[in-house]
């Protein structure tokens, strides 16, 4: 008898090989029965060999996702070919749709794809989680991309966000820079949500002049699991680059654990703060930019409005730059050995911004040697000040910039940048006081604003 939820219908004759089955269109509608009688119906999304095993994965109609190992008693019942295409689909190698669907978002949005949890999917061979390898590959776990407007899904790293390094942030930003000389209307970075605050300070920091939006988003789970946030992120980051006069980079993430709200937020000022959690993501030291919704766009900042173009993009960067984060009985000669053959070092502090005492000697002898050495705290609400006890005061005057409320990850990104710019400290020093791009406020406002 056949499992209630599966509708009857007219059967084929059973084909019985795997190559039939990997013959077929991903995306079409698939019958399997098993030799013990079991009728499994969903939508076929891969089909992996290896040497020991066959695997087949299908969506239920449930929405989850099921990997069967083949044997070979299995049989294919009927299948029928996916949905046809709108018409705007990518396709590789070729160049991207010209015109959008509505006034005013007119253009196309590139996806650039970088892995992460995003742009990743579970192996059933291994049960493991691996980032995806192709691009349609992703556009199959993403339908309904191009609902509002052509889209063009471009490959650009394939690792997740633990594996990126800072050269590969001036890859992505010339990436992002050639999808706007190329007529997007918008620019979407699908990243792993690890490091993705790393990349969204080093994008703002690079690029100036843009004349639309990059929107920075990605997920806490992969998108073939049925709780999976990685679809609705997507989509609302598809649809602020789309509909948004916007010319600044911004994270976009849940702002809650529902699917109904996403919060804007400004790069240099977003921290991940939850390892699982939907709304992991939270500006600091401010509220977010704004809220968007399914129709609306609720602004709590004034964001920066598009630019004349062309995108100007500043790539020069010098890794020899450290992030030391101190903590109680951290010992001084450790501390120096870290930060040597470094020509600058941006240290978490404590509170407003402190080191024991006994953490002097290198500094001073650092700072000396033409090395730059910036102060930040650990606490990411509120800003560093020098003048309330000895230690900031000490700390000061052996040559510490105290770099206000800026978050450690932040002052890291673009200490690299400045030193790529500039070989004397002094120039590196004034560099990194000066806002780029609202990383760091010299006047800020109480909001009352707690942790998550």
């Amino acid at each position: 008898m056949a499992d209630p939820e599966i509708p009857e219908r007219p059967e084929r004759p059973p084909e019985a090989t795997w190559a039939t089955l990997r013959s077929i269109p991903r995306g079409s509608e698939v019958e399997i029965l098993r030799e013990e009688g079991i009728r499994l119906l969903g939508t076929l999304v891969l089909t992996t060999e290896s040497p020991d095993r066959r695997t087949v994965q299908i969506k239920l109609p449930s929405g989850y996702n099921l990997g069967i190992r083949w044997r070979d008693s299995d049989r294919l019942l009927a299948h029928s070919p996916p949905p046809p295409a709108r018409g705007n689909a990518p396709v590789p190698g070729h160049p991207p749709p010209a015109s959008g669907s509505s006034s005013g978002t007119s253009g196309w949005i590139g996806i650039l794809s970088t892995g992460g949890t995003i742009a990743s999917r579970v192996d059933y061979r291994t049960g493991g989680v691996r980032p995806v390898q192709e691009e349609g590959e992703m556009l199959q776990f993403y339908p309904d991309l191009d609902r509002d407007g052509p889209v063009r899904v471009i490959p650009v790293l394939d690792r997740l966000s633990e594996e990126i390094v800072p050269t590969d942030w001036i890859d992505l930003a010339r990436r992002v820079a050639v999808c706007f000389r190329d007529g997007a209307r918008g620019v979407v970075v699908t990243h792993g949500t690890d490091t993705m605050a790393y990349t969204a300070a080093a994008l703002a920091f690079t690029l100036s002049d843009l004349p639309g939006p990059v929107v920075l988003v990605g997920a806490q789970r992969s998108p073939d699991r049925p709780s999976s946030d990685g679809y609705p992120n997507l989509l609302a980051a598809v649809r602020l680059a789309r509909r948004t006069d916007l010319g600044e980079v911004v994270v976009v993430m849940h702002s809650g654990l529902s699917d109904q709200e996403f919060a804007i937020h400004r790069a240099a000022r977003v921290r991940k703060m939850h390892t699982s959690r939907r709304d992991a993501f939270r500006s600091r030291n401010g509220p977010p930019l704004g809220i968007l919704s399914e129709e609306t766009v609720a602004w709590s900042v004034r964001p920066t409005a598009p630019g004349p173009g062309p995108v100007r993009i500043d790539d020069r960067i010098d890794p020899r730059g450290c992030l030391l984060w101190v903590y109680p009985g951290l010992p001084a000669d450790r501390a120096r050995a870290f930060a040597e053959g470094c020509r600058g070092v941006i240290v978490a502090g404590t509170g407003l911004g402190h080191t024991a005492s006994t953490h002097l000697p290198w500094i001073r002898n650092a700072i000396r040697d033409g090395a730059f050495v910036g102060m930040t705290s650990q606490c990411l609400e509120g800003a560093v000040d020098p003048f309330v006890y000895a230690t900031g005061r000490m700390l000061l005057d052996a040559g510490v910039a105290f770099l206000g409320d800026m978050l450690p990850e932040v002052a890291y990104t673009k200490l690299l940048l400045a030193l790529g710019r500039s070989g004397r400290a002094d120039d590196v020093a004034a560099a990194m006081l000066r806002d780029w791009s609202g990383e760091v406020a010299h006047r800020r406002q109480v909001t009352g604003q707690g942790d998550p």
